[in-house]
């Protein structure tokens, strides 16, 4: 008598799930391998390119008001125009500039409200000019301000910041990466004119400015 071997549906259903188990851990598998291999070539090419810092400097600033309207309120009027040299030292990486400010500072203090900058992407090695102009109605300052920009008066000169905040995404090829905050500081040595309501003050002395990411 020959012998029958049945499997029961119980059996069947066990080994079907176990079938659909495997496919699915195999798709992961196949799945996280491509993914890991992308990351792996992005990353091996960030470092092969190891993209630079741009590079920024000073080209202009001139000072047209910077005088207090009340010395018992310590407010400053103040208007500013200046002009940044802009490089992207890369061979093979494009830059986006990305919610770009501009102030200026004197002492620590800001004296001029932000101004904002429109974005733009720079090319590989390209150079560009940002202008712009900087005010300040009635900005609160330190009670010692006075004094200091007498000082200054005395001297001759006075030194002021420029400082820019923004964000920044470098382009490899096809891919982007995400944004970088970044942030300029730029120093100016100007010299007094004879009346400062009237005439623009101008710089002395070209800068270049220090960039961190």
């Amino acid at each position: 008598m020959s012998q029958i071997s049945e499997t029961s549906p119980k059996h069947c259903a066990k080994k079907g799930g176990i079938n659909i188990n495997n496919r699915r851990k195999k798709l992961f598998f196949t799945f996280s391998t491509f993914f890991s291999g992308l990351l792996l070539i992005i990353f091996l090419i960030w470092l092969t390119l190891h993209p630079a810092k741009p590079e920024f400097s000073l080209t202009e600033a001139d000072i047209y008001t910077l005088n207090l309207s009340s010395s018992a309120t310590h407010l400053l009027n103040s208007s500013i125009q200046l002009t940044l040299f802009s490089k992207n030292p890369n061979k093979k990486v494009g830059i986006y500039y990305d919610k770009l400010l501009v102030y200026a500072a004197y002492r620590g203090q800001q004296i001029t409200s932000e101004a904002s900058l429109p974005p733009f992407y720079q090319s590989h090695e390209e150079i560009n000019l940002l202008t712009s102009f900087l005010q300040g109605n009635e900005l609160p300052v330190a009670q010692s301000f006075g004094y200091q920009i007498v000082r200054d008066r005395a001297a001759g000169k006075v030194i002021i910041g420029m400082k820019m905040d923004g964000k920044l995404r470098w382009k490899i090829g096809t891919f982007v990466s995400g944004a970088y905050r970044f942030n300029v500081n730029c120093v100016a040595i100007v010299a007094f004119g004879p009346n400062m309501t009237t005439d623009p003050l101008a710089p002395i002395q070209g800068t270049g400015c220090s960039t961190d990411i």
